[in-house]
């Protein structure tokens, strides 16, 4: 007689059971699971490079997107097919993160749009290589506005919906600047300095909202393929150099940034918080 040994893994009652269970703070809501219930995904930059990466990589049939760009339609407006492509759906919204209050209306958006939020990816920033002794009180300022000031509106506007997720997430975007100081790698000053102040904000919205389960992480990438077309703050030639300084001797695809953002947004993050993630081939 052939007796066949059954797991409580063999059907999606007995998966969901577990993983209620075994770690309540991965899966809090057990009617969502049954019900396959949809991830409500906010994310800034998502027209090109690794914001488009990242909503290729995390877009399913469960997933509801609000995609941010400042101006580049075209390049929304594809990442929006692929999101569809996927199985998922997607909206989408046109800011200036650098203009106060631009970042909390929207979050506010996405509230509407979407009905809550589940995740907040803060991807939208920019490099500015100008030496520090030549930058601008205005770019310093515009640096700090688009980049810093932006993930603070971002987060504390997000905090009220995220409260209410199973799985609130916060994941932001920062960069090797602020860690990697050599004569033959590319400072980055103002820009860099508004990473650090990134950094900071994250670790202290991560210490206040750990009690929560609300989660706060950064990646910090280190050089990144550019889309075709794209701006690039640098030289082929001086990216060429560049890439001889870092261990793995190449620059990163973006779907590898957008793995680790997936993973940091995941019920399998949930007991990783205020912390910055460096994927960068090992430059330091």
């Amino acid at each position: 007689m052939f007796i066949r040994q059954i797991s409580v893994f063999d059907n999606p009652l007995g998966r969901a059971l577990c993983c209620l269970f075994l770690n309540r703070n991965k899966c809090k809501s057990f009617a969502g699971l049954m019900m396959g219930q949809v991830k409500k995904i906010l994310v800034t930059g998502g027209a090109s490079g690794i914001g488009a990466a990242i909503c290729r990589r995390m877009s399913d049939r469960n997933s509801h997107f609000l995609l941010h760009t400042r101006a580049n339609q075209a390049g929304l407006e594809k990442t929006i097919r692929d999101i569809e492509r996927n199985g998922g759906r997607a909206n989408a919204e046109f800011a200036d993160l650098a203009v106060k209050g631009a970042a909390r209306s929207l979050v506010q958006r996405a509230k509407e749009l979407l009905g809550g939020l589940d995740v907040l990816v803060a991807n939208a920033g920019y490099a500015l290589k100008t030496p520090i002794t030549e930058v601008s009180d205005e770019d310093f300022e515009k640096a700090h506005a688009t980049i810093s000031r932006s993930f603070f509106e971002l987060a504390t506007a997000a905090i009220p919906y995220l409260e209410k997720s199973d799985c609130g997430r916060i994941v932001g975007i920062s960069a090797f600047g602020p860690h990697v100081w050599r004569t033959k790698v590319t400072p980055f000053a103002a820009t860099s300095a508004a990473k650090a102040s990134m950094e900071v904000t994250a670790k202290a919205l991560a210490l206040q909202l750990a009690p929560s389960g609300i989660t706060v992480n950064l990646i910090a990438p280190g050089f990144v393929k550019k889309d075709k077309d794209a701006h690039v703050a640098i030289s082929q030639e001086t990216l060429n150099k560049l890439v001889a300084e870092v261990p793995m001797g190449r620059v990163a695809e973006p779907e590898e940034i957008a793995s680790a953002v997936a993973f940091c947004a995941s019920s399998e993050a949930s007991y990783i918080t205020g912390q910055v993630i460096h994927v960068n081939g090992g430059l330091v």
